[in-house]
């Protein structure tokens, strides 16, 4: 063992032999007790400490009392006393062994001196969440908790992609898939008895599109209305066209008009419409490009709700010219269609998109399945516009009859 020897005052260490407690019993047998085998300077008559039972040797003075007055398990070797970590209390002597004749005493190396303020190392085990089987540790499964976990996992993160729905066909075509989508777009797939749309006004015009909301009281939008309490974003990329904002602005809505090319930001219509110059993207500025410019014209539709403070927008407007594929995946991903009541979406379907590519037939299951996501989340199309006016191409193909422009407006089924 190794001991901290205290030696005329000096504390010095040594490869000596730190006796057990039951060696202490045969020193007290011996005439002067352990004391005897202190040097005649440092002994001293005085009465033994109160902590003699605990082994501390009798007549403890000198340099060592002063190390010897906290209540510590001390022992003696050879001439020197040492002092090691506390403990309860004297331990029952060990059993000696027999030293084998003829075999060298055995020494213990000094331990290697640790530099000064070098800090022992620290390990820190963390306990399992498992819970041992009641049989004991073994390695069985652990057991289950009280409850089981309701409804359906919890997605954990944001999701990065949309899942694709299968083909329409084995042969995965254009012709299929292109049949599939025209036919999903054209079918309605909820009745709305109260459809308001500008293609029935008196002043409507070809240049005008019929932008379409369900006023059935059943999903609230005219609940909203009448009280003055609903709210209308309206995304656009350089058209003049707002009759519909201005109208839903006479009805008591609040309107906000975001479109980049706009001169500035202004307010029109007795302070109900909003123009904000401002372009409704599929990512947000990249934090370097954004610290150069003090106002980004780009943002991420969740991005601006957060900074207007809105939780809800009762009708979303969006003619992006070609860009809605992409800003429609992003409100699918980020999952903010729950803020939405309605949607209305001018889609073009005469080349894949921005940032959408691959061939024919894996753009329009793309497509596809984009829509098919907004069903997923209970918004169901009750109405699907076909423009006419519009160049006749699907893909820059012209065939099956398909416009290259339609104006499908989804109704949120869970909206209240």
């Amino acid at each position: 063992g190794y001991a901290e020897a205290c030696l005329d005052g000096r504390r010095e260490a040594g490869p000596t032999r730190a006796p057990a407690h039951g060696d202490f019993a045969q020193l007290a047998a011996r005439p002067g007790g352990a004391a005897s085998l202190l040097p005649a300077a440092e002994r001293s008559p005085g009465p033994a400490p109160p902590w003699r039972g605990r082994g501390c040797p009798q007549g403890a003075a000198g340099p060592c009392a002063a190390v010897c007055s906290a209540p510590r398990c001390c022992s003696a070797c050879g001439s020197a006393r040492s002092c090691g970590a506390p403990g309860p209390g004297p331990r029952p002597a060990a059993p000696r062994r027999a030293q084998p004749p003829g075999r060298p005493r055995r020494t213990c190396r000094p331990r290697p001196a640790r530099p000064r303020g070098a800090s022992r190392r620290r390990v820190t085990y963390v306990r399992s969440g498992r819970r041992a089987p009641p049989g004991g540790r073994g390695s069985g499964p652990p057991e289950p908790g009280c409850c089981a976990p309701r409804g359906p996992p919890r997605r954990k993160g944001p999701r990065w992609h949309i899942d694709l729905q299968p083909w329409a066909g084995p042969a995965q075509s254009l012709d299929e898939e292109a049949l599939r989508f025209l036919r999903y777009i054209s079918t309605t797939q909820i009745a709305c008895n109260h459809i308001s749309t500008d293609s029935l006004a008196t002043d409507s015009s070809p240049a005008k599109k019929p932008w379409s909301v369900c006023l059935d009281d059943r999903f609230g939008l005219a609940h909203q209305i009448r009280n003055k309490q609903c709210r209308l974003y309206s995304l656009g990329l350089g058209s003049d066209d707002t009759h519909f904002e201005v109208r839903m602005a006479d009805e008591g809505c609040e309107v906000h008009r975001f479109d980049p090319s706009v001169n500035s930001a202004h307010v029109l219509e007795s302070q109900r419409l909003w123009f904000h110059r401002l372009s409704v993207d599929w990512r947000d500025p990249h934090p370097a490009v954004a610290a150069q410019k003090l106002h980004s014209n780009a943002r991420k539709l969740g991005t601006i709700l957060n900074e207007f403070g809105h939780h809800k927008i009762d009708v979303l407007k969006a003619d992006l010219e070609s860009a809605e594929w992409k800003v429609l995946e992003n409100l699918i991903l980020e999952d903010v269609l729950g803020q939405i009541g309605q949607l209305i979406f001018e889609i073009h379907l005469h080349w894949p998109g921005f940032e959408v590519s691959g061939s024919d037939s894996s753009v329009v299951r793309f497509w596809y399945s984009l829509l098919k996501e907004l069903e997923l989340k209970d918004f169901r199309l009750f109405h699907s516009y076909k423009d006419l006016s519009k160049p006749q191409l699907f893909l820059k193909k012209d065939i099956f009859n398909a416009s290259s422009c339609y104006i499908l407006s989804w109704v949120n089924t869970r909206w209240k």
